[in-house]
């Protein structure tokens, strides 16, 4: 009886030492309240639209109102002539993608880790951040500038005149280096932020001990780096069906559509060209359900590999 009467006793405890927390900081927990409320409205009310997917949606009748059809458009988009091709080109291009660029941003920040000095360290890091911040559409001008058949810079390294953006071979390493050569330098910044937090005494002990600059990336750096290499792999795996919708429209053409036809294309050609609203909902559906099942294997692996992970 003791022991229950202590129980409720601690648990009236942590209630009251909670209030008087909100009491003291309620600054702290007003500003908590604008992510909080902006991410119910902008998140899941929402979702509140996803039975579309079910239904044959009309405007004029509303959510409700509108027929209620089941799976159908499930199995049109799985019975579709260009599904497999879809998906083929989704998984391809964004499993080539996370391959080849994943880990550039590691390996940037390794090397910019080791730069002494400070200005050169700032110029180098400005040059890489930089493209970032050119919008999508520039970089896809550039992309057609630079390898026009007519005066483009690569053909004429190669002197030739071909004309890659109608070769459907040319599409995937396309789209996969200029991604590295616009994310790469932004990616490096979450990798530097934690080897910033080493303690510099490390390095120094490393040092008396003789390490070379290779033996302490590897037995110190590394090491630092393996959680957050972890969890950003599980955020990537997350979106793996999400490829670059920008860059991919901007860059199909009839002639590459063999490699460049993706998911997200489809949507959007169904959804807002085509009005087509449940069946490109349906769509949108199918993919972010196949993200969410990434997701959770890709959490559980890391889970019992490197026992990091979300949950």
């Amino acid at each position: 009886m003791k022991k229950r009467l202590s129980s409720q006793e601690n648990g009236l405890v942590r209630k009251k030492s909670l209030s008087r927390r909100i009491r003291q900081h309620w600054q702290l927990y007003a500003l908590l309240l604008v992510p909080i409320v902006l991410t119910i409205i902008y998140k899941y009310i929402p979702m509140y639209g996803i039975q579309i997917a079910f239904r044959d949606y009309k405007p004029s009748r509303g959510f409700s109102g509108s027929e209620w059809v089941g799976f159908e458009w499930f199995e049109r988009l799985f019975t579709a002539p260009n599904f497999k091709r879809m998906v083929k080109n989704t998984v391809l291009l964004s499993f080539w993608s996370l391959v080849c660029s994943f880990p550039v941003p590691i390996i940037l920040a390794l090397a910019i880790n080791q730069l002494r000095f400070k200005k050169y360290k700032k110029v180098v890091q400005t040059v890489l951040y930089a493209p970032h911040f050119i919008s999508i559409m520039v970089v896809c001008g550039m992309l057609r500038i630079f390898l026009s058949p007519s005066g483009g810079l690569i053909n004429l390294l190669m002197d030739s005149h071909i004309d890659f953006l109608s070769e459907s071979g040319a599409f995937r390493p396309m789209y996969i280096l200029s991604g590295i050569w616009q994310e790469a330098g932004w990616g490096s910044i979450i990798y530097l932020a934690t080897l910033s937090a080493v303690d510099p005494a490390l390095y120094e002990a490393a040092k008396i001990d003789g390490a070379s600059m290779f033996q302490r990336i590897r037995h110190i750096d590394i090491p630092q780096l393996v959680p957050m290499i972890v969890l950003q792999l599980i955020m990537s795996a997350g979106s793996l069906m999400n490829v670059g919708f920008e860059k991919v429209m901007l860059l199909q053409t009839e002639l590459n559509k063999a490699t460049s036809d993706v998911i997200a294309v489809y949507v959007y050609e169904q959804g807002i060209v085509n009005a087509k609203y449940s069946y490109s909902t349906a769509v949108g559906l199918f993919n972010t359900v196949i993200n969410i099942i990434l997701l959770i294997a890709v959490n559980k692996i890391s889970k019992k590999a490197a026992d990091v992970s979300f949950v």
